[in-house]
């Protein structure tokens, strides 16, 4: 076989794949790794109602001031965006960064997967990572990341903690879940008497 045949034979088998079909998508990755999230968060059963309730409490105590700030580190860089002569000259872009072993401890552990996926994770560093470059003020820039941040949380809570069941509701459930369990077992039941009967038919018909 020479070898321009075997070059042929080679990609004909196994095509080259392009860069941007290589596998998939930073979004689709990003979707996956955030459902993948959200699955494990729903496995309730593996959570006590005693740190449901104390998530609920948190959430509804969370205001701007409940990660101190001294967690992050805030770095100044030049700005992309517009604003007039200020463009490339002043460093009014703000980046907060905030190290994800300071920050998980003060956050409910149902949030610590969902935080992991975010956008804003950094999986080198371990982070996340927000910026902010919407003024030509380090102040507002500041704020602005710190009020990102304080989003974040709010929002990814608000996504996986359940909310307060009634005690109608949980009667509800336990009595849909007994009603499906014993008319599991009586298929089940009803199932193995007629194995039975085919089998006691058999030696009578000897």
């Amino acid at each position: 076989m020479t070898a321009v045949q075997f070059s042929r034979r080679l990609f004909s088998q196994s095509p080259p794949l392009l860069p941007w079909t290589s596998g998939p998508t930073f979004a689709a990755r990003t979707f996956a790794s955030r459902r993948a999230a959200i699955q494990e968060n729903n496995q309730v059963a593996s959570q006590s109602d005693e740190e449901f309730t104390a998530a609920r409490e948190w959430l509804a105590a969370f205001h701007n001031n409940t990660i101190p700030r001294h967690i992050g580190e805030i770095s100044f860089s030049r700005s992309g965006g517009p604003g007039g002569q200020n463009v490339n000259k002043v460093n009014s872009k703000a980046t907060l960064k905030v190290p994800l072993q300071s920050l998980l401890p003060l956050v409910p552990a149902i949030l610590h997967p969902l935080l992991r996926s975010s956008r804003y994770h950094a999986e080198r560093t371990q982070s996340l990572v927000i910026q902010s470059e919407e003024s030509r003020k380090q102040t507002a820039n500041v704020e602005s990341c710190y009020e990102k941040l304080h989003l974040l949380l709010k929002s990814t809570a608000q996504e996986v903690i359940p909310g307060e069941t009634s005690r109608e509701q949980r009667d509800r459930v336990h009595k849909l879940k007994k009603a499906e369990n014993e008319a599991r077992i009586k298929t089940k039941k009803l199932h193995s008497s007629k194995k039975s009967s085919r089998r006691g038919g058999g030696k009578y018909d000897e």
